[in-house]
């Protein structure tokens, strides 16, 4: 198998930014706490030698009832080499057990993320569709998402030379593209 990719923990302050200002109602940690949170942070991991996917293990404990959803600041980036990317995918058990699925369905994590003004930090979006108003419960390192390396392909006349520099869904914005030395006046 190819080596392809490498895991860290974003720093503190970006962690501890990320933890406060998603969701002012979600998260409720006292400064020691979300120091312990991030000391602990493990990072993903695959569980056999044959497993495709890098699992994300929750920072916190939280419950999701249905129709709720929860965004998760993972306190993780990726380097991720050329011709590769990060898929996130949620875990088989959550979804078979209480319809919960990634908000955007695959995320997709590009090897230039790493370089952005958040670090790279890699969230994670879970909503509870479950139709047998099944609430999922979730313990601080269990793992709730999965991530696999995948090669991707571009075309013969590709061009694209932009360099991003925001995050969490830049690469649509005419301000998080730069081009040639100059920010895009043209989405990418």
């Amino acid at each position: 198998m190819k080596k392809v990719g490498r895991f860290e923990k974003v720093g503190y302050l970006q962690f501890h930014d990320s933890i406060r200002a998603d969701d002012p109602g979600a998260y409720r940690f006292a400064e020691r706490e979300i120091e312990r949170i991030y000391e602990e942070l493990k990072l993903p991991t695959r569980s056999s030698s044959k497993s495709a996917g890098y699992d994300f293990y929750s920072p916190f404990d939280f419950d999701l009832r249905p129709n709720e959803s929860i965004i998760i600041p993972t306190g993780i980036k990726v380097h991720i080499k050329d011709g590769w990317f990060l898929g996130c995918f949620p875990r088989s058990g959550l979804g078979f057990k209480y319809s919960v699925m990634l908000s955007n369905t695959v995320g997709i994590i590009d090897g230039d993320y790493i370089s952005t003004d958040n670090e790279g930090h890699i969230f994670c979006k879970l909503i509870n569709r479950s139709i047998d108003n099944k609430q999922m419960p979730m313990r601080r390192g269990q793992g709730f998402m999965q991530g696999i390396f995948l090669p991707f392909g571009v075309t013969e006349d590709d061009e694209a030379d932009g360099v991003r520099i925001g995050g969490l869904g830049s690469s649509d914005k005419n301000s998080d593209i730069i081009l040639n030395g100059q920010t895009s006046i043209f989405n990418n």
